[in-house]
């Protein structure tokens, strides 16, 4: 960013998917409140480390890509305090600089400028001391409101602050203070960050380190779902492999909206297949000719599928019908289906079952339904959107040289009726309490698979947890041990049970997580904190957050399915 000449990232988007169509899915962290806030309050401080402003987006109720225009979103008070603002908080108390509105509307307000939120939430309840500024065009609707709403800045051109905001300070409708408040928040800001910043060139850019740190964010985050024998692949026995999709061609890595990126190099599954074994001749096949497809993996040693999105299924979206100045459109919600098109449904159908050793790589941004084809293909891979050294990385999974060790960030059901539903089109949305991993679980519904879920190529055995309060948290600690015959990496998870509340609250909910590599045979020894804060419930007849006495279960683990936990209890 310095390199570039800016200050300022307004990169740290952590809105919570409340349905998985949501469009904008893929530039925030899962469904979970507790992990998107631990997320971005890590990207917070290593943005502002290298002396840039981390912007917070998008504050807040931003869940809805087609309809964030014209819809307001209303929820009761638990679930506004509980499930849709916390993790703005964590990022904030790991002082970000800044916090962008929303476009939508909250209670019928706008976000750009609501009172409550703007005022009474972030800047007086949550002290928060930086500026906030408006979502980028079209942010700001009324001078007046947005001004004496908690406003401190409109982007990205001026059509309701400058001179129409000059008039309504003269004509005594919005108070100099808030004038002079919001100049302080962004020239102190802008100082604090300026002052003896750290320079860099633009050879920092795409430089051999950050390479490095792309490839490595895409072998840590690839997660292996489903793995009958498949995998990885034997580099010496596979002499010839069918890579099947159009997607294993192209380089696909997300969004064209505001988050797009431009590397200087895409490395696609097929380059990074053809690369990494050269002794191994790679057939690509677009998968439009089934009888084709058919023939290609019937004569393989293994067959690659690579299906999924691209920033035309899903993104940020820009309508003409709502602002003249843009005349196209792109990306936008999952309106109609989270599954995969109907033609790459078939093609996993019809070409799966024809070689033993079938591999089914996702490309997408959230939760993609797997249940109508899942019994076709004897491996399954989640690739997200994998990055500049995406395929890189995926070549190296597939082989083993990288052992997988991703984990879903979000739960995969058996059908979308298990999820939240949502009119992507409303001019008004009531969000309710649980979505997600939570909703299943009350609600009792089995998913295909569970929140926090990834194989690996070696095996983890948990032992001996325990949990100590100190202070202001529980420590828990538990004993990893590697079984297997490979090095590897595992996601520790740390649950939290409420069966014994007063009040209705989820079955249990990740209040912790730690990566641990060990070694074929190692055991560690893994402590994990858990804030006492994170356990209250907000009780909205009082007003006040209250952490209530009495047995809590603490389960540990690897995913939230309770057959990969062990527990323990603590009386609090």
């Amino acid at each position: 960013m310095r390199a570039f000449g800016g200050n300022l990232f307004a990169g740290v988007c952590i809105n919570l998917p409340y349905n998985p169509g949501w469009g904008r899915s893929q530039e925030t962290y899962g469904e979970e409140t507790y992990q998107i806030g631990q997320m971005g309050a890590a990207l917070v401080r290593g943005v502002q480390d290298e002396d840039v402003m981390a912007c917070v987006k998008h504050f807040a109720f931003n869940q809805m890509e087609n309809a964030r225009f014209k819809v307001s979103v209303t929820c009761d008070q638990r679930t506004e305090k509980e499930v849709f603002l916390p993790h703005f908080k964590d990022c904030l108390d790991a002082g970000a600089a800044s916090v962008m509105s929303s476009y939508n509307r909250y209670n019928g307000v706008h976000c750009g400028h609501n009172r409550y939120l703007l005022r009474q939430v972030l800047k007086d309840e949550w002290d928060f001391d930086g500026f906030v500024m408006s979502d980028f065009c079209w942010g700001v609707k009324d001078t007046v409101e947005a001004a004496n709403g908690g406003q401190d800045m409109e982007m990205l051109w001026t059509q309701h602050f400058g001179p129409k905001l000059v008039k309504a300070v003269e004509d005594g409708f919005v108070p100099m203070e808030y004038i002079d408040e919001a100049a302080l928040r962004i020239i102190r800001t802008i100082l604090a960050f300026d002052k003896d910043h750290k320079e860099y060139d633009m050879s920092v850019v795409a430089c051999p380190e950050h390479i490095a740190v792309a490839k490595e964010a895409a072998e840590k985050s690839i997660t292996l779902l489903k793995n009958e024998g498949v995998l990885p692949l034997c580099k010496e026995k596979t002499k010839k492999l069918a890579l099947i999709g159009k997607l294993a061609n192209e380089a696909v890595i997300g969004d064209h909206g505001s988050s797009w990126v431009r590397p200087p190099y895409v490395v696609t599954p097929k380059e990074g297949l053809e690369k990494y074994n050269q002794n191994c001749q790679v057939e690509w096949n677009d998968g439009s000719d089934l009888e084709s497809a058919k023939k290609l993996a019937a004569e393989a040693d293994a067959v690659v599928f690579v299906v999924g999105y691209t920033h035309d299924d899903e993104g940020e979206y820009v309508s003409a019908e709502e602002n003249t100045n843009y005349t196209g459109s792109v990306g936008g919600d999952r309106k109609f289906s989270l599954g995969l098109h109907e033609d790459e449904i078939q093609l996993l159908k019809e070409v799966g079952p024809v070689n033993p050793k079938s591999t089914a790589v996702l490309i997408g941004g959230n939760t993609i339904m797997m249940t109508p084809w899942y019994d076709s293909v004897n491996s399954v891979i989640m690739a997200y959107y994998p990055g500049m050294e995406g395929g890189t990385a995926l070549a190296e999974i597939l082989y083993g040289d990288v052992n997988p060790s991703g984990k879903l960030p979000y739960v995969v059901p058996v059908s979308e009726k298990d999820l939240p539903q949502v009119d992507w089109e409303a001019t008004d949305q009531y969000y309710e309490y649980y979505h997600g991993y939570t909703r299943l679980e009350k609600k009792g519904i089995k998913p295909l698979l569970p929140y926090g879920f990834g194989l690996s190529y070696t095996n983890f055995a948990f032992s001996d947890v325990s949990a100590q309060k100190q202070e202001d948290q529980v420590l828990v600690s538990v004993k990893v041990k590697n079984t297997g015959d490979r090095d590897g990496d595992e996601v520790v998870q740390v649950y939290v049970g409420f069966e014994n509340s007063a009040v209705d609250r989820p079955v249990k909910q990740l209040r912790g997580f730690k990566r641990v590599s060990l070694k074929a045979g190692e055991e560690k020894q893994v402590e994990i904190p858990v804030s006492l804060e994170k356990l209250k419930w907000y009780d909205p007849v009082c007003r006040e957050w209250k952490l209530e006495n009495m047995e809590y279960t603490i389960y540990t683990g690897s995913s939230s399915a309770n057959e990969d936990l062990i527990t323990t209890s603590i009386q609090l």
